[in-house]
C-alpha cells in the first residue's frame, strides 16, 4: 500500500484477495417498485447481510492483516457509533488480537452489547460524538494500542472498496451508484473501485441533513467538527476523514442531503416492500432515490447500497408504526 492517502484499484483488488472466503459475498437484489417510481432499473446491494450486520468488517480485516507481530501484541483501539465497533471486535477475535473500543454515552445499547459480545472492551467515557476523538486520543497515549482510524485509514478504505467490486460484477452496466456517507471511508473505497472498473458511472453520496460531516469538510477544504444527531446513528461521524477528501473530490460526482423524515420513510419502505430489515443508516441511499434527490435518466441502471442492519428494536418498531 502506498504511503499516499489516496488508494488505487490495485489496493482494492489486493484487499479482496486477502479477505475472500472470510466474509460473505452479499447479494444484489432488484427492486421493481423503486424502479417504477424513479423510471430506472434499480438494484439494492444488500450489505446488511454481511457478518456483524454491516460493510465494516471488509476494511477492518484488511487493516488487521497489515499489522506486524509487534503491533498485534500491543492490541488495537478504535472508536465508533456501533457498526465499526462490532467489526473491530469480531475481526480482532478472529485474529486473536486484544481490542478496546471507544463509544459514547447514548450510543445504541444493541450495538454496545453486540460489541461486548464479540469480546471487545467498551469504553463509554465520551459524553457525546463531539467528545469521542478527544477520548480516543487520550486512550491512545495511555495504552500504547494501535489506533484503527475510523474513516481515513487507506487499508480500511481499500477493504470497503471490495463492496464496489462485487457490485460491479453483479451489475456490470451500472450507471449510478448511490452510497450512504458518514465519515467517508465507504464511499472513498467504493468510488475508487467503481471508477476503476466503469469510469463513466456516477457515484452519488448521501448524508443526513443532521450529520453532514463530508459536506462540511468539502466546503471547508479540510475536516471540520460537526455535531451529528441523526436517527441514522451509523452515519453520525463527528468529522470526515482527511484522506477521504481528495478521493471524494476526484471520484464522487454528487453529494446530497436527506431529511430525518425521508430516512425513516425509506427504512419503512425497505422493511415492508423489499423485506430488508435495515437500520436507518442503511436506508439513506434509498431515501435519496425515493425523494427524487438523485437525477436519473429513464432506463438507467442504478444500485443503492443498503449498508447495515443493526437497528435498535425500539427504533425499528417506532419507525414501522409511524405513518
Amino acid at each position: 500500500m502506498a504511503a499516499s492517502p489516496a488508494i488505487s484499484l490495485d489496493d482494492v483488488e489486493r484487499a479482496r484477495a486477502g479477505i475472500v472466503g472470510r466474509l460473505h459475498r452479499t447479494p444484489t437484489l432488484t427492486s421493481a417498485t423503486i424502479g417504477d417510481r424513479v423510471g430506472a432499473r434499480v438494484h439494492l446491494k444488500a450489505e446488511l447481510f454481511q457478518r456483524t450486520g454491516s460493510f465494516k468488517p471488509r476494511g477492518v480485516l484488511a487493516k488487521l492483516d497489515s499489522l506486524s507481530a509487534e503491533e498485534r501484541r500491543r492490541g488495537i483501539l478504535g472508536a465508533s457509533a456501533g457498526n465499526l465497533a462490532q467489526a473491530l471486535a469480531y475481526s480482532a477475535a478472529l485474529a486473536e488480537i486484544d481490542c478496546l473500543v471507544v463509544m459514547w454515552q447514548g450510543a445504541s445499547e444493541v450495538k454496545v452489547a453486540a460489541t461486548r459480545g464479540y469480546g471487545a472492551i467498551v469504553d463509554l467515557e465520551a459524553t457525546s460524538a463531539a467528545t469521542l476523538l478527544e477520548r480516543l486520543a487520550q486512550l491512545e497515549r495511555e495504552t500504547g494500542r494501535v489506533l484503527i482510524r475510523p474513516w481515513d485509514d487507506p487499508y480500511l478504505m481499500a477493504g470497503h472498496g471490495t463492496l464496489g467490486l462485487e457490485l460491479y460484477e453483479d451489475v456490470p452496466d451500472v450507471d449510478v451508484v448511490v452510497c450512504p456517507v458518514g465519515g467517508g471511508g465507504l464511499i472513498s473505497g467504493l468510488a475508487t473501485a467503481i471508477k476503476g472498473r466503469r469510469p463513466g458511472a456516477r457515484v452519488v453520496g448521501v448524508e443526513p441533513e443532521l450529520a453532514p460531516a463530508l459536506s462540511a469538510a468539502l466546503a471547508a477544504g479540510r475536516p471540520v467538527p460537526v455535531e451529528p444527531r441523526s436517527i441514522a446513528d451509523g452515519l453520525n461521524a463527528p468529522q470526515a476523514g482527511e484522506a477521504c477528501l481528495p478521493i471524494c473530490r476526484d471520484h464522487v460526482d454528487d453529494l446530497v442531503l436527506v431529511s430525518e423524515e425521508e430516512i425513516t420513510a425509506a427504512t419503512r419502505f425497505l422493511y415492508t416492500r423489499a423485506k430488508l430489515a435495515c437500520e436507518p443508516a442503511g436506508a439513506a441511499a434509498t431515501a435519496a432515490l425515493l425523494a427524487g434527490k438523485v437525477p436519473l435518466d429513464r432506463g438507467e441502471s442504478v444500485v443503492s447500497v443498503v449498508s447495515g442492519g443493526n437497528v435498535d428494536p425500539q427504533i425499528a418498531s417506532g419507525i414501522l408504526a409511524a405513518r
